[in-house]
């Protein structure tokens, strides 16, 4: 299971050291334009599988610069209603 925190959003977001060490950057296009997500998922290759299969324009993936252990993290994102 995967979770998008950040869709088609600043790569600067994914230095965040209050991150998940877990999260990834992901890099992919639409048309011509490059987008970025930042995802958690159990393992990295299944956040890859997500992102392969929902795009065949998957372009790069890198670990962003989280230091936090997943399970000491909260989302402190607003939920949507």
């Amino acid at each position: 299971m995967i979770r998008v925190l950040h869709e088609k959003c600043d790569k600067k977001l994914a230095d965040n050291p209050k991150l998940p060490y877990t999260a990834y950057l992901i890099e992919y296009k639409e048309g011509e334009e490059h987008f970025f997500d930042i995802a958690i998922g159990d393992k990295s290759v299944d956040i890859f599988d997500h992102y392969y299969d929902k795009s065949s324009k998957f372009v790069n993936m890198v670990q962003a610069g989280g230091r936090v252990n997943p399970r000491n993290w909260v989302d402190k994102t607003p939920q949507k209603k």
